[in-house]
C-alpha cells in the first residue's frame, strides 16, 4: 500500500492514506492531546484539544477529524494552538464539579492518598493500604503515631459529625503488616549512580527511601548514634516506641541504602570532601538548635531547651530537673517536654503560654491528656525574668498579658499588662519555643535570612551545583514531619531526573476540588469517630511505655467504613486532568467561576442500574451517549435539552429499560472524566 509522509513538529512520520493526523502522529509517537479520541467511534473533533496548525492553513485543524494528506507540515505546539487549547482547557475546568482527590488528600504536606489507604482497610486488605501509604510516605507506623494529621482538618465528615480517624489508620495497618513480614516494592535495575544524604531524620529517610528505589546507590549520614532524627530524639518513647521506628528504618536499609552514624560534617569530613564522593547530594541536616527564652537569668544552671532535654532523655540521660519545672510553649515540643518532666518525678509542672489555650497550636488531646497527667496551666503569661540563687534557678517572674490585634499568623497578638506580674517557683526551666539549624559547615551553601539554607521552593536546589536541600533546615524554618517527607518525596523526584540528565524542575499538579457545603450532607446516619484506647493517666504518667493501645480490627474496619469516599474513583485514567496538567491554568479568568456566567447542574444520578452519573464532571463528549448507540444498539442515554442546558440522561426511566447496564458498562469505559462510576456491590432494585 502506498504510504504518505507527514512532517509533524519537525520530525517525518509515515501513514496511510485515509488515516487522521492524531492516528499517524500516535503510530510515530507523538502525543496530541485528545478527550474526544475513540478508535470504536467515527471521529467529529468534538472536544477541540487536538487543534494542530498546518503549514498553509489559515485555521486550527482538529487533529482527530482530519484526514492527513501527503507532505502536510503540522506543528502541535506552536503558540496558536496552546493559547486555544489552554482557553478550551479552562472552559472545561471552570464549569467542572468534582473532587479529583479527597480534600484529605489536599491537606496531607505530603499528599498521602488517605482516601485509597482508608478504602482498602475498610475492605479488608491492609496490605494494600500499606502499598498506597508507601507511594507517598515510607514509615507510616511511626507516623500514624505522631502526625498531627492536618489531613483530619479537610474531611468532610466533619459536614456529618466527626473527621475520620485517620492518622491511627494508618499505624494500625501499618502495624499489621509489619508483623505479617513487612512490604516492599519492587526496586529499579541499578544505575550506578550515587547519592549522599546528610541527615537521618524523616526527610534524609524518605529521600534515600525513594532515591533507592530508583536503582541508585545512596549513603546517608547522621550526627546522632542512630538514624531517626527528631523522630527518635525529639519525641518521647511514650507517643513512638523505638522499636517501630528501628523496624521501618531496617525496610529502607534493606532497599542497599548505606546508614553511617556519629558522621559529622566539618569533623569527619569537609562539605566539599563529602559532595565530592557523589552524583548528588541531599540535605536534610533538620533544626536541633532550641531558641531562647529570651530573657534576664536564661545563663543559670536549670534553664534548658526543649530539644536538647527531649534529646538527653532520649539518650538515656536523666536530666536534674528537680520538683518544679516550667515549660515555656505552646507547641507539641512544649507539650512533650512537660509531659516528659511528669514521667521524670517532677511534682509540679508548669506551662508558660503568652496566649489562651485557643490559640495554642499544640494538638487539643495532648492538652487534654497532660492535665489528666497533672500539668498546671498558665495561660496569658510570658517569662520576663527566670531568678536564681547560687547561680541556680529558683524563681521565674512571668509577665501577665492581654490579647490585642491580630497578628500576621491571623492569632490576637498578646500584650503585657503594664506593672503586673506573677512569680512562681521552680526548679527548672525548659524553653519550648522554637529551634533552628545550626548550619556550620555548610558555609558554601547560600543561606537565607533567616540564617538558613535557602532552597528553591520547587526544585529544591541549592547555590551549590548538584546539591539540593529540604525539611526544617530550609525556607520556611522547624515544622512537622510529614512536612519534611512530602518535600524529599518531590525532592528524590527531581534529583532522579536530574540524575538521568533531565533538569526539569518539579511541577505542582492542577487538580479539580467540588465545593461542598453541609447540607450536602444532611441525610446520611452519622456514625461517631471511633475513640482510641489508651491507659489511664495514672498508671501511665509512671513510665514511657506506649500510652495508645490501638484499634482493634472491628474498631479499625468500621472506623474507615464512615469515609465518605470524596475522591474521584478515576483520576489515575482521567484524560481531562492529564490534559490541564499540560499547561498553566488559570480557570479562574472564565466569567461563570466568578459567579457571573451560567454553569451546568452537578448533581448524581443512578437511575442506569450499574452506573452512578455525575452530571458535575460530565464535559458533554458525547461519547456515551455514542457508545450506547451506535457500539452497543442500546440507545439508552441520550443528549437531552439545547444549546448550553443539554445535558446526559437515561431516555427511560423504567429500571427494567436498563437492566442490561448490569452486563455492558461500555459506556463508564468509555467516559474520559470520570463522571461514569461502575457501582460494583451496589446495584439497586
Amino acid at each position: 500500500m502506498k504510504k504518505i509522509k507527514v512532517t509533524i513538529n519537525g520530525k517525518v512520520c509515515t501513514g496511510k492514506p485515509g488515516q487522521t493526523l492524531l492516528e499517524i502522529a500516535e503510530d510515530n509517537g507523538i502525543a496530541i492531546p485528545n478527550l474526544c479520541h475513540n478508535s470504536q467511534l467515527k471521529h467529529y473533533g468534538g472536544c477541540s484539544l487536538c487543534v494542530v496548525e498546518a503549514e498553509g492553513s489559515p485555521k486550527l485543524l482538529r487533529a482527530c477529524s482530519t484526514v492527513a494528506t501527503d507532505g502536510q507540515v503540522i506543528n502541535t505546539e506552536s503558540e496558536r494552538v496552546v493559547r486555544t487549547r489552554k482557553t478550551s482547557i479552562e472552559l472545561l475546568m471552570s464549569d467542572h464539579d468534582g473532587d479529583c482527590r479527597g480534600p484529605c488528600v489536599l491537606k496531607c504536606p505530603a499528599s498521602v492518598n488517605a482516601q485509597g489507604y482508608i478504602q482498602a482497610i475498610a475492605r479488608g486488605d491492609d496490605k494494600e493500604a500499606v502499598r498506597i501509604l508507601k507511594e507517598r510516605l515510607p514509615i507510616p507506623a511511626s507516623i500514624g503515631r505522631v502526625c498531627p494529621h492536618p489531613c483530619e482538618g479537610g474531611c468532610r465528615r466533619q459536614m456529618v459529625e466527626e473527621a475520620i480517624s485517620i492518622s491511627y489508620l494508618k499505624y494500625f495497618a501499618a502495624d499489621r503488616v509489619i508483623a505479617a513480614g513487612g512490604y516492599l516494592p519492587a526496586k529499579a535495575a541499578a544505575t550506578g549512580k550515587r547519592v549522599g544524604i546528610i541527615g537521618g531524620g524523616p526527610g534524609g529517610l524518605t529521600a534515600a527511601y525513594y532515591l533507592s528505589l530508583k536503582g541508585h546507590r545512596v549513603t546517608i549520614v547522621d550526627a546522632m548514634p542512630q538514624m531517626g532524627g527528631m523522630l527518635r530524639y525529639g519525641i518521647p518513647e511514650y507517643r513512638l516506641p523505638k522499636k517501630v521506628l528501628d523496624e521501618e528504618i531496617a525496610e529502607i536499609a534493606s532497599l542497599g541504602v548505606e546508614m553511617k552514624n556519629n558522621y559529622r560534617i566539618g569533623v569527619d569530613a569537609s562539605f566539599e570532601e563529602f559532595k565530592s564522593k557523589y552524583d548528588a547530594v541531599v540535605l536534610a541536616i533538620g533544626a536541633w538548635e532550641s531558641m531562647p527564652v529570651g530573657c534576664p537569668g536564661e545563663e543559670l544552671e536549670g534553664v534548658m531547651g526543649g530539644i536538647d532535654f527531649l534529646q538527653r532523655v532520649a539518650l538515656g540521660e536523666k536530666p536534674d530537673i528537680g520538683d518544679k519545672v516550667a515549660v515555656v510553649g505552646g507547641g507539641n515540643t512544649a507539650m512533650d517536654a512537660c509531659r516528659t518532666a511528669v514521667r521524670l518525678g517532677a511534682k509540679e509542672v508548669y506551662v508558660v503560654y503568652r496566649r489562651t489555650e485557643k490559640e495554642m497550636p499544640a494538638e487539643q488531646i495532648e492538652i487534654d491528656e497532660s492535665r489528666e497527667e497533672g500539668v498546671i496551666y498558665k495561660f496569658l503569661t510570658n517569662p520576663a525574668e527566670i531568678i536564681g540563687e547560687n547561680g541556680k534557678v529558683k524563681e521565674i517572674k512571668l509577665q501577665v498579658m492581654e490579647l490585642g490585634e491580630p497578628d500576621e499568623s491571623g492569632r490576637r497578638r498578646p500584650v503585657p499588662v503594664p506593672g503586673k506580674f506573677e512569680v512562681l517557683p521552680v526548679t527548672c526551666v525548659i524553653a519550648a519555643i522554637g529551634q533552628k539549624a545550626n548550619v556550620a559547615g555548610f558555609e558554601s551553601v547560600e543561606l537565607n535570612r533567616k540564617g538558613i539554607i535557602a532552597a528553591d521552593e520547587t526544585s529544591y536546589r541549592t547555590s551549590v551545583e548538584g546539591v539540593f536541600a529540604v525539611g526544617d533546615a530550609t525556607n520556611k524554618g522547624a515544622s512537622i514531619a510529614i512536612e519534611a517527607i512530602g518535600e524529599a518525596r518531590r525532592c528524590a523526584k527531581v534529583v532522579d531526573l536530574y540524575l538521568n540528565g533531565v533538569d526539569v524542575p518539579y511541577h505542582k499538579t492542577y487538580l479539580s476540588v467540588k465545593d461542598v457545603s453541609p447540607e450536602y450532607f444532611e441525610d446520611y446516619i452519622k456514625l461517631p469517630r471511633t475513640k482510641m484506647n489508651v491507659r489511664p493517666p495514672e498508671e501511665r504518667k509512671h513510665d514511657f511505655q506506649e500510652i495508645n493501645l490501638g484499634f482493634t480490627e472491628a474498631q479499625a474496619r468500621a472506623e474507615a467504613a464512615r469515609c465518605l469516599d470524596c475522591g474521584c474513583h478515576d483520576f489515575e485514567e482521567c484524560k481531562l486532568i492529564r490534559c490541564a496538567n499540560l499547561y498553566e491554568l488559570k480557570p479562574e479568568r472564565i466569567a461563570r467561576i466568578k459567579g457571573t456566567g451560567k454553569v451546568h447542574p452537578s448533581y448524581k444520578e443512578k437511575r442506569l442500574v450499574a452506573i452512578e452519573r455525575d452530571q458535575g464532571k460530565c464535559i458533554l463528549c458525547g461519547q456515551c451517549v455514542r457508545i450506547c448507540s451506535e457500539v452497543v444498539g442500546k440507545g439508552i442515554i441520550d443528549l437531552v435539552g439545547r444549546g448550553f442546558d443539554t445535558v446526559i440522561r437515561p431516555e427511560f426511566l423504567q429500571s427494567d429499560a436498563i437492566r442490561g447496564c448490569v452486563d455492558c458498562l461500555e459506556c463508564a469505559n468509555a467516559c474520559p472524566t470520570g463522571a461514569l462510576r461502575i457501582r460494583e456491590n451496589e446495584v439497586e432494585e
